[in-house]
């Protein structure tokens, strides 16, 4: 049998209740047997911590990691994942700490992965919702290898909340990168997965809901953030070798990210 664990951080800014939903979610997956690792990234909501450790009283959260500072989600999940290959799980599932799991979302992911020896991490489709904002969105992307890489000129190819991993894509491809401009990791994560040949794939299903709030378009905003996710694009168009029309893409991210919130919630609503 798979051994399989989902792997989640947690840091001060996140909310009880949301983060209660997120592992509600997990608890009530059709998949039965998998494990959930938790990394407390620094000081969080004690009431989050007194949560966390009731659950692992509880056998709920196989385990928890317990940090006074806050190193950044890149780290925090590089730790998990380490663990995670120490005690030889064969697949690894990410979501976000106020993110909701479909019910059948890992039962899908392990059926595809058995079916398709050969990939090595496998997304799905998302439902963006509004938590305090008139916001919904299903954000769909490329199914298959080629038309991945493809896409990737424009923007990443697979939804970070929803990737599935084998173990064989960090064997290959490393682990994040945490040098990197603004936490934006996942990014670089994908460049370096397409680099070292690691096979992509995408499932035809919507498995996550992700929580979209008025401070998540903000957090998109500034040029401090657009430039570092600028130098993201470019590092990714030149380690792929990506054409023109790449570099363009780029700028025309670059531009957008730029903009008042009220107009990125409108792009991303609508130009994705």
């Amino acid at each position: 049998m798979s051994r399989i664990v989902a792997l989640l951080t947690v840091y001060q800014n996140d909310n009880l209740t949301a983060f209660q939903a997120a592992l509600e979610s997990l608890y009530g997956q059709s998949l039965k047997g998998f494990d959930i690792f938790v990394q407390e990234d620094g000081p969080i909501d004690e009431r989050i911590h007194t949560y966390l450790t009731n659950e692992v009283a509880c056998q709920r959260i196989a385990f928890l990691g317990v940090r006074d500072k806050n190193k950044g989600f890149d780290y925090s999940l590089n730790e998990l994942i380490e663990r995670a290959m120490l005690f030889k799980y064969d697949y690894m599932a990410r979501m976000d700490a106020d993110d909701i799991a479909m019910p059948n979302r890992l039962e899908k992911q392990l059926d595809f992965m058995a079916s398709h020896p050969k990939v090595d991490v496998c997304g799905t489709f998302i439902k963006e919702f509004g938590e305090d904002i008139d916001y919904s969105k299903v954000v769909r992307y490329p199914l298959e290898h080629s038309a991945m890489l493809h896409f990737f000129q424009k923007r990443v190819p697979i939804a970070h909340v929803s990737a599935f991993f084998r173990r064989d894509y960090f064997d290959k491809a490393g682990l994040y990168e945490t040098q990197g401009h603004w936490n934006n990791g996942d990014t670089l994560m994908w460049m370096k997965g397409f680099a070292s040949n690691c096979q992509f794939a995408n499932i035809d299903y919507v498995g996550v809901k992700v929580r979209v709030n008025r401070g998540f378009f903000g957090r998109r905003g500034g040029f401090k953030k657009a430039w570092a996710d600028f130098k993201n694009r470019l590092t990714v168009n030149r380690t792929l070798r990506f054409g023109p029309m790449a570099y363009g893409y780029a700028c025309a991210s670059f531009a957008v990210n730029l903009l008042p919130s009220a107009l990125k919630k409108y792009a991303y609503k609508y130009l994705r």
